[in-house]
């Protein structure tokens, strides 16, 4: 019977069949094995195994600012992950995955039988998590009609190598840090993060099973995009855990009865807290990786987007939030007034100069330059309009809008700069680039470089004590032409010109008196301000022009604040300081930051003792009292308003005993500046921001050490010769007197206290 049956041509040919697609399918399989369709990772390749890791940024007390990376990715151990998280995975993904060798050959051959012969494309996978892990690893490529096939394969022959050399522990390990979730996040532990702000071995029960859901459809099953969906997924894993008995009944009810409540953080490089700051240290990282002595230990590069580094910086994270609220808080209410105060004649909206210079920088226009078209042409692609999301401060809006629209849109916005540095050794504490890095990425601490106003009157006062000048010389108020500088005439704010009035330095610097300082800059010499300038931490070049009293040089924001740690750091200026250290991702030290100070005091400790209550009379007296008035800080504070002229810019440095802050705020467009000093002044413009960041330290308790400090108490010699008015009238005998004492006669007149002391400062007076 069995012969006849064998004989039947049909059956002949049915085996035949059968053995040539068997003899096809080995064909197949081998052709596949042996490297035809592409390579395949060896045994002794996949046993070094290296995943790209997202270099981490990490603050003072080593909290996660932020991450460097292609694919944000960070690596954990098996210790770390909790064993609930496992047990959702394996009754997810893979029921007998303790059981297989790396590859369920019933799934297999299901995909070969039914895609294969059948056509039937939503017969699904059948993945095990060694395979899935084998796919993370070494992706898939594009092989046609037969792609699935070939790149199951492939991947069941990785799988199988990757069970004899690892332990399923290691392999679920392995799985955990490459698998990709939602919103471009590679592994577990940045997933935790990210979703939930905390470690992966922290995550609850549901919390876990969310992350091991979104992971059939990682866009779908977003919790943050799609959180009802996301939780009808999370409750679907909770039952096959039930099902294959890894939780009880009762437990996965209880956690089925939360909704989702994610704690989301932005580590992307446009988003989350201090983008600025972070994006500052890519590029430090950049320029210090370089160097030949930080290396790899095979003579390689660190790559910063790859590695895994761990990067330790001086930013603390709470203060920064609260730099960043006091920002939003004044920069929001600013704005409107700026806007409201120029009304329907903003020049972001009739200044046809502006517009169409900001107009010729846009990459637009100079595309379609470059493709020949008319200015005409150009003009008309400009203006047609398109949906586009728009930055503005009461949320931003997707509304329909040409370029040129945009442009104008952006044109009208203020900007800020703020750094906060420790004085005792530059750390830097808070650092605000602006006001939103998603739309205004030009850093106003790190590249700008502006006018600084009157926040130079204290080098230039700092240059005359320094040089010899008593703190109680005075000077008349009055205007003074300078026929020799083509007749130029610096005026005070408010039309301050009584011809019989003189302020004392100590007067004149707290109310920022423009005619003085020029007097006091020709008296000690321009050369000289120059000079300590530079030694105070000022890098940029510096005219020798006596308008650099009035602060008409462009200066960084950054240099500023470092020049301005002198004050509180025994007279010597504090470097910036970003990074302590890095590490590899094993935690090995490749550089420190030593914090080695060599630098020589900038000028003697009376110097600095009287300087320090010039700019304490700043704040108790002078431009800045609503420090005290309108916020009600009493904490120890000195500091320097700033303004520039047509009120382009409004500076304000704020110096306690340890922390030196300086703000900033202006238009990007130079030629716009404020409508009036009422609004653009430094006290109103940027004061306001410093006043809000010390309110918010101040109600927090972490920061007593910094809020409650005081200055140190002056030296008798410092008190005794800041003893006198603060102003002077000339009077009859001041009148009938002048001109004939020298410098030696006042000063010793001005010891006996007899009536010359009046007369201190004939020789200065002389314009």
């Amino acid at each position: 019977m069995w012969k006849r049956f064998f004989k039947n041509k049909w059956i002949k040919r049915l085996l035949y069949l059968f053995l040539l697609i068997i003899i096809a399918f080995v064909g197949f399989y081998a052709s596949i094995y042996l490297g035809f369709w592409g390579e395949i990772p060896t045994k002794k390749e996949l046993s070094e195994l290296k995943q790209s890791q997202a270099t981490e940024i990490l603050d003072k007390d080593e909290k996660l600012l932020g991450k460097i990376y292609i694919y944000d990715r960070q690596s954990i151990s098996y210790n770390n992950l909790p064993k609930h998280l496992i047990d959702a995975l394996v009754a997810t993904e893979d029921v007998r995955f303790y059981e297989h060798d790396g590859v369920d050959n019933q799934s297999l051959l299901r995909v070969f039988f039914k895609t294969i012969l059948l056509s039937d494309k939503s017969s699904g996978g059948g993945s095990t998590i060694t395979l899935q892990l084998a796919k993370n690893l070494f992706g898939r490529q594009d092989y046609g009609s037969l792609g699935i096939v070939v790149n199951k394969i492939r991947e069941s022959i990785v799988a199988k190598r990757m069970e004899e050399i690892y332990s399923k522990n290691d392999i679920l390990t392995m799985y955990f840090n490459t698998v990709p979730f939602s919103d471009n996040t590679y592994g577990i532990e940045s997933a935790s993060l990210k979703f939930f702000n905390k470690h992966a071995q922290n995550l609850t029960l549901a919390e876990a099973a969310t992350l091991v859901g979104s992971l059939k459809a990682n866009h779908s099953y977003n919790p943050r995009l799609y959180p009802e969906r996301s939780q009808l997924r999370r409750d679907v894993v909770l039952q096959q855990m039930v099902k294959y008995g890894y939780v009880s009944e009762k437990i996965a009810n209880q956690a089925m009865q939360d909704k989702i409540a994610l704690d989301y953080q932005y580590f992307a490089p446009n988003q989350g807290i201090a983008p600025y700051f972070r994006a500052a240290i890519t590029k430090k990282l950049d320029k210090i990786l370089e160097d030949k002595d930080y290396l790899k230990p095979d003579g390689t590069n660190y790559n910063i987007y790859r590695d895994g580094l761990k990067v330790y910086t001086t930013l603390d994270i709470t203060m920064q939030k609260y730099a960043e609220d006091a920002m939003r808080e004044h920069m929001q209410k600013l704005q409107q007034a700026y806007e409201n105060a120029y009304g329907n004649k903003a020049p972001w909206l009739t200044n046809k100069k502006i517009l169409e210079s900001n107009k010729k920088k846009l990459k637009r226009y100079q595309q379609l330059k470059k493709e020949g078209l008319s200015e005409k042409q150009i003009e008309d692609s400009l203006l047609v309009k398109r949906e586009m999301e728009l930055f503005n401060w009461d949320g931003n809006k997707v509304v329909k809008a040409s370029t040129l629209d945009s442009l104008q849109h952006y044109l009208k916005f203020l900007n800020s700069g703020m750094v906060a540095l420790d004085p005792s050794n530059g750390s830097v504490r808070a650092y605000i680039g602006g006001v939103d890095y998603r739309y205004f990425k030009y850093d106003h601490v790190a590249q700008s470089k502006r006018q600084v106003g009157s926040t130079f009157k204290p080098f230039v006062y700092t240059a005359a004590i320094e040089n010899g000048m008593e703190p109680c010389t005075y000077f008349p108020v009055k205007e003074v032409t300078y026929t020799d500088m083509d007749n130029w005439t610096p005026k005070n704010s408010g039309g301050l010109n009584d011809p019989d009035l003189n302020y004392s330095l100590k007067k004149a610097l707290s109310n920022s008196v423009n005619t003085i300082a020029v007097k006091v800059i020709n008296e000690v010499g321009i050369e000289k301000v120059i000079e300590l300038a530079h030694k105070m931490g000022i890098e940029s070049e510096i005219e020798e022009v006596p308008s650099i009293a009035l602060g008409t040089e462009n200066l960084g924001l950054i240099e500023l604040a470092k020049a301005y740690t002198s004050f509180v750091n025994k007279s010597k200026p504090s470097t910036p300081l970003f990074i302590t250290k890095i590490e590899d991702k094993n935690g090995n030290l490749i550089y420190k930051n030593e914090l080695e100070d060599n630098t020589p005091p900038a000028y003697s400790d009376y110097t600095r003792q009287v300087m320090l209550e010039f700019m304490k009379a700043t704040i108790n007296e002078g431009t800045a009292t609503r420090i005290r008035k309108t916020y009600g800080l009493t904490n120890d504070i000195a500091g320097k308003t700033g303004t520039t002229q047509d009120n382009k810019d409004g500076w304000f440095v704020g110096i306690t005993p340890k922390l030196v802050t300086v703000t900033w705020v202006g238009n990007d467009e130079q030629r716009i500046g404020f409508s009036s000093t009422g609004i653009g002044q430094g006290a109103n413009s940027a004061l306001p921001i410093f006043a809000n960041f010390m309110k918010n330290i101040n109600a927090d308790d972490k920061f007593n050490n910094i809020t409650t400090a005081k200055f140190e108490t002056p030296d008798d010699e410092v008190m005794e010769d800041l003893a006198c008015e603060p102003i002077k009238e000339d009077g009859f005998l001041k009148k009938l007197f002048k001109g004939n004492k020298d410098e030696k006669t006042f000063k010793k007149e001005k010891k006996k206290g007899g009536i010359f002391s009046f007369l201190k400062g004939k020789k200065e007076n002389e314009d």
